[in-house]
């Protein structure tokens, strides 16, 4: 899928942004179902559902960057990064999603310990 001008970070950057910049906020906008069977999530990550992101925008803390990931990167982390953009927030979506995280060797830790 094209991702057309939505802002876009690649794991890599983001394994050394996130060390660098406290100020970066990661939100799991996995789809309800992918998230419940889920193993794992990107340590630190907030957990939110991406068909409400009008609803939960204006409540984020004030973060320098927020990515927002789903599971290989497509239309469900590009459509809530670019939800936030238009609100404007500084919004990108994580290339490739948590599967290409993993891949990249960044933190996980287990799903469970966010269960809401």
């Amino acid at each position: 899928m094209d991702a057309g001008n939505t802002p876009r970070i690649t794991p890599q950057k983001l394994i050394e942004l996130r060390p660098q910049s406290p100020a970066v906020l990661v939100i799991d906008v996995r789809r309800e179902a992918v998230f419940q069977n889920a193993a794992d999530r990107i340590a630190g990550a907030l957990r939110r559902d991406p068909a409400t992101v009008t609803d939960w925008a204006g409540a984020l803390p004030a973060a320098k960057h927020i990515v927002v990931y789903c599971v290989h990167g497509h239309e469900v982390s590009q459509n809530a990064a670019r939800a936030l953009c238009e609100r404007g927030f500084p919004a990108q979506f994580l290339e490739g999603g948590i599967e290409a995280w993993r891949a990249a060797g960044g933190e996980l830790t287990p799903s469970n310990s966010l269960k809401k």
